[in-house]
């Protein structure tokens, strides 16, 4: 689910890779500059164009950088604002885990955003990258095509609530928000999920059913790879003590951090299910080959006093003359054939009517 690029063994520190054609798409930029008054939006084609000493007119400049296969631009956009080596290379080779760390001039952060592919549905991770400055913003995002952050846009474009109010450390916090809170759905889905499987596997347990818990088993631990970390990135900014992030933006932080102890439990919650799910399959699957031996163990209950008698029978003892005190009495009786077969089903029935009493039946 999460993308992940590793340099080779060996390779200087802060090296920065072209991507595969296959492997990125080409960057779509976007600039949106505001305060609580005004608002104005930017198309960008390239990183020239983007301001070049953002903060001193007291707006929030929030710059989204989406798309990393243009490594010229990526390059450009570091040179422009003073982005440390350090952090192009995180930027650029996916799959980092969710951290925050401080520089000079800004705090790098990494966060892992979850959502739901609309064609297939399948689950999909992506990093995203902030760069927090001094009036600034740096969004920086593998697909340009996907995101969870339309909401915020469109919070500030309608200049509702606190984000036009507040300095780029809020609209970190909203973004941070966002990632997080777009996990609430994936779990709902997931939780319903999960009792649709506990009364399949009651009822009609099949492989079927295994695999499919598997998968959601898998997905938790996708989930709560990307969450437990991100508790930490959040715990991390709570407890900064640089200029970046100010007192009235930790509050929301704090709201923030109770979000992804929320998902946290719920992970483990559901976790705790699906182990359950997986004990009750098994214990489904032995109560039916338990029922299966009982049904028949009681069918070949039956079978054996029958071969016992047809097997005496079988053996056919005869003198030569037909007549002998050692002979079977009930070979040359007229009604012996039909006697036998009375016989038979009256053990029969006397073996189920005693099975039923037992409650074996």
């Amino acid at each position: 689910m999460f993308k992940s690029r590793r340099t080779l063994p060996g390779t200087p520190p802060a090296t920065l890779t072209p991507l595969a054609p296959n492997e990125a798409s080409l960057p779509v930029l976007r600039w949106m500059e505001y305060d609580a008054d005004t608002l104005t939006e930017h198309s960008v084609a390239s990183v020239a164009e983007l301001p070049t000493s953002p903060g001193t007119d007291g707006k929030v400049h929030w710059i989204e950088f989406n798309g990393l296969g243009d490594l010229e631009a990526l390059k450009a956009l570091g040179e422009k604002y003073g982005l440390h080596p350090l952090a192009l290379e995180d930027i650029l080779h996916a799959g980092q885990r969710p951290k925050v760390e401080p520089y000079d001039n800004h705090l790098f952060i990494v966060a892992l955003m979850v959502y739901r592919d609309g064609d297939d549905g399948r689950m999909i991770g992506e990093q995203v990258s902030m760069i927090l400055g001094n009036g600034l913003l740096i969004s920086i995002q593998e697909d340009p095509k996907c995101d969870v952050f339309e909401p915020i846009r469109q919070r500030i474009r309608s200049g509702g609530g606190w984000i036009r109010k507040m300095g780029p450390d809020y609209l970190t916090y909203a973004l941070l928000d966002a990632i997080i809170d777009h996990c609430f759905p994936i779990l709902e889905a997931l939780g319903e999920a999960l009792d649709e499987l506990e009364t399949e596997m009651l009822q009609r347990p099949s492989a079927g059913s295994v695999a499919t818990l598997h998968d959601h088993r898998r997905t938790l631990v996708q989930l709560r790879r990307a969450i437990w970390p991100e508790r930490d990135l959040i715990n991390s900014l709570l407890h900064d003590e640089g200029t970046f992030i100010t007192a009235p933006a930790k509050v929301f932080l704090r709201d923030c951090y109770d979000h992804t102890v929320r998902i946290m439990e719920l992970i483990e919650s559901y976790r705790e299910i699906s182990a359950g799910l997986l004990e009750l399959y098994l214990s489904a699957v032995g109560m039916r080959t338990n029922e299966i031996m009982r049904v028949l163990t009681v069918i070949s209950a039956f079978f054996i006093p029958l071969t016992f008698i047809v097997g005496v029978y079988g053996m056919n003892f005869d003198n030569k003359n037909g007549e002998h005190w050692l002979n079977m009495p009930e070979l040359h009786s007229r009604y012996g054939y039909v006697s036998l077969w009375v016989f038979m089903l009256a053990v029969v029935a006397a073996m189920y009517l005693f099975f039923r009493r037992k409650r074996w039946l």
